[in-house]
């Protein structure tokens, strides 16, 4: 790996990266109200039991992006783009993934040169896709040159720092707890790249029911914290 690749994955990996992640919790909120979530050990559960429901929904979709605007298949992006949304039960989930994406091509449309990027970003201006996360970085990290492992590298690793950085607001918790937590959940990545990276977007499943439920409690709080 070159170094102005790693310097790359490192920005568009960043969590402080201008896409609106730290307005969301992903269903913590709610977990924490509902005493479902209360110390660390039922946080680091909550955080792996995300992951790996990403590993099997949005993961194959980011792959199959990737995949696809290596070829320059706008097509097939829009294909992976149509199965996150229609995966996400929660209106409020649904919110977080086209805004992220959203945000995500906007900034990288002023800073790189990603042709498929724009494109697909045009597409998701003109309403004929939805424009969710997890493709938009696909995309973008496929015209970067970097390997759709490191792809889904970063998309994990968001998905599990944008509860701990929730976490931290929401619970007594300290960023060395955090760190530790995050550390752990890391070392799965491998196994949840190996178990979907043959698959296709009819393979996507998210099933978590309490999630959903949270989800579904959230939206109806009147006070709260987070988007989600």
């Amino acid at each position: 790996m070159s170094i102005g690749r790693s310097m790359r994955l490192l920005q568009f990996g960043d969590s402080v990266l201008p896409v609106g992640s730290f307005a969301f919790s992903s269903a913590l909120e709610a977990a924490v109200q509902e005493g479902v979530v209360r110390d660390a050990a039922t946080l680091t559960e909550f955080v792996r039991t995300s992951t790996r429901r990403a590993a099997t929904s949005d993961g194959i979709a980011l792959l199959h992006a990737h995949r696809a605007a290596r070829s320059g298949d706008l097509d097939q992006i829009m294909d992976a783009d149509h199965a996150v949304l229609e995966r996400k039960l929660g209106e409020e989930m649904r919110t977080m993934t086209v805004r992220m994406g959203r945000k995500l091509a906007e900034v990288a449309d002023t800073t790189v040169r990603a042709p498929v990027l724009g494109r697909w970003l045009a597409q998701v201006r003109a309403g004929r896709t939805p424009g969710a996360y997890p493709v938009g970085l696909g995309v973008l990290l496929a015209e970067l040159g970097s390997p759709e492992q490191d792809a889904f590298a970063i998309h994990q690793y968001g998905v599990a720092m944008t509860i701990l950085s929730a976490a931290l607001r929401l619970m007594r918790l300290d960023h060395r707890q955090a760190q530790a937590i995050l550390y752990a959940v890391n070392g799965d990545v491998e196994g949840d790249y190996a178990g979907i990276r043959g698959a296709v977007l009819d393979d996507m499943a998210s099933f978590a029911p309490m999630a959903e439920i949270l989800g579904a409690i959230h939206a109806k709080s009147t006070v709260r914290m987070f988007m989600s």
